[in-house]
């Protein structure tokens, strides 16, 4: 049976979307590489990573802050990452007290530190808990990261860095947030490879003089 017309232009705008986050070095494949080179840095030290997002960027925030906790392709020593939605009494009791457009806000304020990493996906760019969260984590010290839809929008023009998916379609910039997500965890894994083996040839020329 041949695929339905509407089929085929969901693979042809996925095409088309890895596409450009393959070749642009600005806002695509590179950028998500030096975020995961960056976290790699980080969260062995000490750092945290706080992730945010509303509906199913929220289960893609919760997907990232599992690979990190847990493990992505091998066995490796837990990280800090925590999802902000996941907080369900401290989000019912955030929006209850003071508006659902605090429930990201109060969360970074409470947890991040100065020198963390606050990630807040959004497919549209303009969620205001989540602008309110990145004006709460600049205030706080925290770097701010986002993944959205087509730039410009509100929430890249509030964060340090940004991978921009570009097509109109909400399910395709959803579909290539998973794979710069998982881009993120492959670049954290190789950088923490690395410097182990830095680590352990130190040693091994140490031992030699």
């Amino acid at each position: 049976m041949d695929a339905p017309p509407t089929a085929r232009q969901h693979c042809a705008s996925l095409q088309e979307a890895l596409t450009h986050f393959h070749d642009d070095r600005r806002a695509g494949l590179a950028q998500a590489v030096a975020w995961g080179r960056r976290l790699a840095a980080l969260l062995p030290t000490g750092g945290r990573l706080l992730v945010a997002g509303n509906g199913g960027s929220a289960a893609q925030a919760q997907h990232l802050t599992a690979e990190f906790v847990g493990r992505y392709r091998r066995e490796r020593a837990p990280y800090s990452a925590i999802a902000l939605h996941a907080e369900t009494s401290a989000v019912t009791a955030i929006g209850n007290d003071y508006g659902f457009d605090e429930v990201f806000a109060r969360q970074v304020a409470a947890h991040g530190r100065a020198g963390d990493v606050l990630l807040l996906l959004s497919t549209s760019g303009s969620s205001d808990n989540l602008l309110a969260a990145a004006r709460a984590a600049r205030a706080a010290g925290l770097g701010v990261w986002a993944m959205t839809g087509p730039a410009p929008n509100p929430l890249a023009g509030r964060a340090d860095s940004t991978v921009a998916v570009r097509s109109p379609s909400t399910a395709t910039v959803q579909e290539v947030h998973l794979v710069a997500l998982h881009v993120v965890c492959e670049a954290f894994d190789e950088a923490l490879d690395a410097a182990d083996r830095a680590a352990g040839a130190a040693v091994l020329s140490g031992k030699a003089a």
